[in-house]
This record gives structure tokens, C-alpha cells and sequence, in this order.
């Protein structure tokens, strides 16, 4: 598989904490898979990248079907707590934190340019939300020729039925799914 990195998607105080109204219900408990996750590449000193979604204070970059959304209730607005990661995950000096508009990491940003120029060759996912940014980050590192793996209980949802359907489908064209327990050995096979 070669070089790893990992991709932690969305882990912010808007979309995480409790107090928030744009929580992902199944954000919580995904909280410590991660965590366990993230020590493994640490541990190893691959590449990880906190994946953050974050906009402008008008709202002049939030897509069409948000922006209804985003005039009631800004969110994830640049510079904010809200836009933030969670404390639980904070990057640490040596890793990345890149910013997207879109629920794809690859859109818009130097995603694909920095894993290439730091030799990864094979992508891990994991973070929220299932259907919309893990989903469409992982079809498109496919589209760029990057194995995925998806971290399977350290991805969450809003709900529990549509988390397993996309797991099905993204398993179904050829991503690998594993759990938290098995990143280590994972890692020291490759």
C-alpha cells in the first residue's frame, strides 16, 4: 500500500459539541476511535490531516444547498470556536489542518498536491459525517487513484442506518473497511 496518511474529517466544536445546532448525532461517539486511531500514526510520525470546513462571515462561499442554512445559523465560520477542532483531537505541531468549502477535501484545496509531494500513496479516512464529507472525500481520493480505507466505527452519522448504508456502498466499490482495532497491524503491514 506504501506511504499513509490520515484524513480526520470534520472534527469541529460546530459539527461535535452538544450545544451546537448543527451536532452530527453520532459525532460523540466516534470520539474515541479516533483518538485511538490518531495515536497510532503519531506514534509513527505518518502524515495526518485535520480536514476543516470553514467560511467566510458572509457566507459568500457556502454552497447553494447550505446557504438558506447558513443565514439563519452561520457555522464553521473562519476563525470561530465553532470552526475549530474539538480539544480531544487538537493538532499537534508536524500536522496539517486544511481548510475546505465543500464536503469533498478535494475540492478546492492543495489536498492532492501535498500528499503527493509527501510520497503517500494510500489514504485512511475517518471523522464525520458518513454520508456527505466522508463519502464524497473518499470517492473522490478514489477518482485521484489513492486507496482509501475508511475507519469504519471512528465515522459517524446522523444516524446509525444511513452510517451502515454508505459503509455498503463505499465497500462495494472497492474501499477498505476496518475498525479502530485493527489500524495498528494495518499499519505495521504496510
Amino acid at each position: 500500500m506504501g506511504r499513509v496518511a490520515l484524513l480526520i474529517i470534520d472534527m469541529q466544536n460546530d459539527f461535535v459539541l452538544e450545544v451546537k445546532p448543527l451536532k452530527v448525532a453520532g459525532a460523540s461517539a466516534v470520539i474515541p476511535k479516533i483518538q485511538s486511531v490518531l495515536a497510532e500514526f503519531r506514534k509513527r510520525n505518518l502524515p495526518v490531516f485535520h480536514i476543516v470546513r470553514v467560511h467566510r462571515p458572509d457566507g459568500s462561499d457556502v454552497e447553494i444547498i447550505r446557504q438558506d442554512l447558513f443565514r439563519k445559523q452561520p457555522f464553521a465560520v473562519t476563525g470561530t470556536h465553532g470552526a475549530a477542532v474539538i480539544d480531544e483531537l487538537a493538532p499537534r505541531p508536524g500536522e496539517y489542518v486544511l481548510s475546505k468549502t465543500r464536503m469533498s477535501a478535494f475540492i478546492g484545496t492543495e489536498l492532492d498536491l501535498m500528499l503527493r509531494t509527501l510520497g503517500v500513496t494510500t489514504l485512511m479516512v475517518c471523522g464525520i459525517q458518513t454520508p456527505n464529507c466522508i463519502r464524497t472525500t473518499v470517492f473522490d481520493g478514489i477518482a485521484y487513484n489513492y486507496p482509501v480505507v475508511l475507519v469504519g466505527d471512528a465515522t459517524g452519522a446522523a444516524s446509525g442506518e444511513v452510517h451502515l448504508a454508505n459503509i455498503r456502498d463505499m465497500q462495494n466499490i472497492g474501499v477498505k473497511i476496518i475498525k479502530s482495532v485493527d489500524v495498528a497491524a494495518l499499519l505495521e503491514s504496510m
